[in-house]
């Protein structure tokens, strides 16, 4: 590691700092290793060592979330974007909506984002309400042809 001369009393040690590991030190002195203990506090860390356990992907991890936008829509399902809360619905069942129309607005990441239809046609139902915590990909309006 780290190489220092001393003169003690008049005569010169070559001392080699080999490793340190709380406070004792592996020193070569000369040729000669010893351990020494350093004399100072060892000093506790304030931020807690973070161990988290091994993750694994869950079942659906292979399928997709959300529909990519030249898919084929199918069953006319709005999902969420990303993960979120609701915050508020501009819609009730029955209503006849248009591609574009503003459906509900979700919090996400402290934004507020406007989810909109992506078909037009009647609502079918509604599948969450004001409040309502949502994942990715969950079903927040299905709308019918």
């Amino acid at each position: 590691m780290k190489k220092f001369t001393f003169t003690i009393r008049g005569n010169k040690y070559n001392v080699e700092l080999l490793n340190i590991e709380d406070n004792i030190a592996e020193v070569e002195v000369n040729g000669s290793k010893y351990e020494v203990e350093i004399g100072q506090e060892i000093k506790t860390t304030k931020t807690p060592k973070l161990v988290r356990e091994q993750a694994f992907p869950s079942p659906e991890a292979d399928r997709a979330k959300t529909s990519s936008p030249t898919e084929k829509k199918g069953a006319g399902l709005v999902k969420a974007p990303l993960p979120g809360t609701i915050l508020e619905i501009n819609i009730k069942e029955g209503d006849i909506v248009k591609s574009g129309d503003k459906l509900l607005i979700m919090e996400a990441m402290k934004m507020e984002n406007n989810i909109t239809a992506d078909r037009e046609g009647k609502i079918i139902s509604i599948k969450v309400k004001p409040g309502d915590s949502v994942l990715e990909g969950d079903t927040l309006v299905e709308i019918g042809g």
